[in-house]
C-alpha cells in the first residue's frame, strides 16, 4: 500500500534559477503588510547599481526567514569559524572599496 503525505510539497528548480544571482548588497524595506528584499550587485568604480532580484514576503514569512538564517549561520560558524563583518568603507558602513587598489586614469 502506498503511503500518502498530505503536507508534502514538490519543489521544482529550473536550470536558470539554479544558477543563482550574485548579490553583494541587500536593501530591506517594509510596510504594515509586507517586507521587500532587494538584492543588488555593486561593481567597483560604477556609480549606479541595478536591483537584480526582488523578494516580497509577508511579515510571518520574514520572521521565519530570519530564524532560518540565524540557524544556518550558527551551523556555518560552528563548522567554519566566525564570520567577520567589515563595517567600514561606504555609506551605512558598507565596504564599497572591494579591498583592491583604487583605479587611476
Amino acid at each position: 500500500m502506498e503511503e500518502q503525505h498530505e503536507n508534502q510539497l514538490n519543489i521544482e528548480l529550473s536550470e536558470e534559477i539554479a544558477e543563482g544571482i550574485y548579490s553583494n548588497l541587500a536593501i530591506i524595506t517594509h510596510s504594515s503588510s509586507e517586507f521587500v528584499l532587494d538584492f543588488i550587485r555593486v561593481m567597483p568604480g560604477t556609480p549606479k547599481a541595478k536591483v537584480k532580484s526582488r523578494i516580497v514576503l509577508t511579515p510571518d514569512h520574514a520572521k521565519r526567514l530570519l530564524a532560518a538564517l540565524e540557524d544556518n549561520i550558527a551551523k556555518f560558524e560552528t563548522a567554519n569559524g566566525d564570520i567577520v563583518v567589515n563595517n567600514g568603507g561606504g555609506p551605512g558602513g558598507m565596504p564599497f572599496n572591494f579591498g583592491g587598489p583604487t583605479a587611476q586614469a
